[in-house]
């Protein structure tokens, strides 16, 4: 009878562990975070502009700006050289891009050819925003007088011949397109640039864009022929 007891005892005490245990019925955390990771997240809205394609002796540069407004909410690179250390700097020209709010950032150490392209890119993309903005009257404003457009003079460059054509609200430019335009690098990046000091002079009397003399001097004499015009 005595050895029966702790027989007894052992019996209970390996029966414990059964009545403690409890299946697990629901997912894992592990699991939850794993879908949660995989879940990508909602794009913000806005309007994308593209800078133009730059090329360097690594490759092509070109970046693509998403505005809120005025405002940079996101760089995208859609032309990059296949080279590590470009791969490296992107990320921190973007951040830098998104804290400056412009072109004016430094050069990642080790990717300056980069670093020169994307700049050149980026404010591009910049001015072309600018220029949009400046033409897009506010819905706050009243209706104007009714828009003109005025073609200004062909002028023959070394280049190629440039002509302007500008929108009058008013006595005011609100756009700026061009009838004819060299075909050439500098020139279209120089264009945007062109366009966006006009409407911000609201007259001729604006700077010759850099590595674009010819065609800055061009466009100047066309759009005050085009000026000219509309007051005649």
């Amino acid at each position: 009878m005595k050895r029966a007891i702790p027989v007894l005892v052992l019996s209970v005490a390996g029966l414990i562990p059964v009545w403690r245990y409890e299946p697990s019925t629901g997912t894992s955390s592990s699991a939850s975070v794993a879908e949660s990771a995989a879940t990508p997240s909602t794009p913000s809205s806005g309007t994308t502009f593209t800078g133009t394609t730059v090329a360097t002796e690594k490759g092509d540069v070109q970046v693509q700006v998403t505005f809120e407004g005025d405002r940079i909410t996101a760089v995208k690179m859609l032309k990059q050289p296949n080279h590590p250390q470009t791969t490296a700097a992107v990320p921190k020209l973007i951040a830098q891009t998104l804290q400056a709010q412009s072109a004016d950032i430094d050069t990642v150490s080790g990717a300056t050819i980069t670093s020169d392209g994307y700049k050149e890119s980026l404010q591009a993309a910049i001015d072309e925003q600018a220029s949009s903005a400046s033409a897009s009257p506010s819905a706050s404003e009243p209706a104007s007088a009714a828009s003109r457009a005025v073609a200004g003079s062909t002028v023959a460059t070394e280049k190629g011949d440039v002509q302007v054509q500008v929108t009058f609200e008013g006595d005011r430019i609100t756009a700026v397109k061009m009838l004819k335009q060299p075909n050439h690098p500098q020139t279209t990046a120089a264009v945007p640039k062109l366009i966006a000091q006009t409407l911000q002079a609201q007259s001729a009397d604006i700077d010759t864009v850099s590595g674009a003399t010819i065609t800055s001097d061009g466009y100047k004499e066309s759009l005050q022929a085009a000026i000219d015009a509309k007051g005649a």
